[in-house]
């Protein structure tokens, strides 16, 4: 996965060691068999056509997933516009100029209306976007459950309280100071490459994988054992800590890392989300119906 995207989709694995509050059991693979059955192949269709047009799409889709369920759950408060009654997560530091996908769910959301007007939540189509999006890059597909309903508010402060900076570990002084853990021809051919100083938080930064950078595989962490993390926040993972045995593990074997990472994407569609009379099913997903 290309660039900022890639950081946060490793960083979702550590979601399989949290004791987030779930409320799995109301919702259900089956949700919409009987009020919009074409809902999953409609959504399926448009990112595939969206991922075509522009590969990187597929790492903001499942980044945008991960930015809506860490500020109030998976309840689409991301995708809200800012209103006259409370400022929303889209301009908060972590958000602004860098997370991405927004007219992607848009376009979709449109044409679930004309299928099943006031049927799909904007929150379910962020969760199975994720999921196919993943998958329209070679990457793991899982089961996604649906029945979440959408929020009627966000909180700018939320988001930048429950959200990793975006410049959180861009030190590109790692590629210039030559150091013990960094192969010295990958730094050279950086040097040429990158800036002498940081991002400014877009994610159009170079990618932190060279070999397949808009591919779902584990070549980040076959680059991490080789000494090749472009960031010192992504070296440190293998640097003779607790986590080396399993950046050897992914390294070697990436149907682990697959697995885990659809294990891990299941657990955070279910932090938190608004079910059964809660919240709204938006109409469109920038706006309180």
């Amino acid at each position: 996965m290309a660039s900022r995207g890639l950081i946060l989709l490793t960083f979702s694995l550590s979601l399989l060691l949290l004791s987030c509050s779930s409320t799995q059991a109301q919702l259900s693979a089956n949700f919409y068999s009987s009020t919009c059955p074409n809902a999953l192949s409609t959504i399926r269709s448009g990112i595939r056509t969206a991922v075509q047009r522009e590969r990187r799409m597929a790492a903001s889709l499942i980044r945008l997933h991960f930015h809506d369920c860490f500020v109030q759950g998976c309840d689409a408060s991301v995708l809200l516009d800012d209103t006259s009654s409370f400022t929303g997560e889209k301009t908060a530091r972590n958000n602004r100029n860098s997370v991405r996908g927004f007219n992607v769910i848009d376009a979709v959301k449109s044409q679930l209306e004309t299928l099943c007007p006031g049927v799909v939540s904007c929150a379910d189509v962020v969760a199975v976007a994720a999921r196919d999006a993943s998958a329209a890059v070679g990457g793991p597909s899982w089961a996604v459950t649906l029945g979440r309903r959408d929020s009627t508010s966000a909180t700018l402060a939320a988001a930048e309280a429950n959200l990793p900076s975006f410049n959180d570990g861009l030190d590109s002084g790692r590629i210039y100071n030559n150091g013990s853990n960094i192969d010295a021809n990958f730094a050279t051919t950086r040097r040429r490459q990158c800036p002498s100083a940081a991002g400014d938080g877009n994610d159009n930064l170079a990618p932190l994988d060279l070999v397949t950078p808009n591919s779902f595989d584990n070549n980040y962490f076959r680059n991490l054992v080789q000494r090749r993390g472009l960031l010192q926040s992504d070296q440190v993972l293998f640097s003779g800590g607790s986590t080396d045995g399993i950046v050897n593990e992914y390294s070697r074997n990436g149907r682990v890392f697959s697995s885990d990472f659809a294990a891990a994407m299941v657990r955070m569609g279910s932090i938190e989300p608004l079910t059964g009379s809660q919240g709204q099913v938006r109409r469109v997903c920038s706006v309180v119906n």
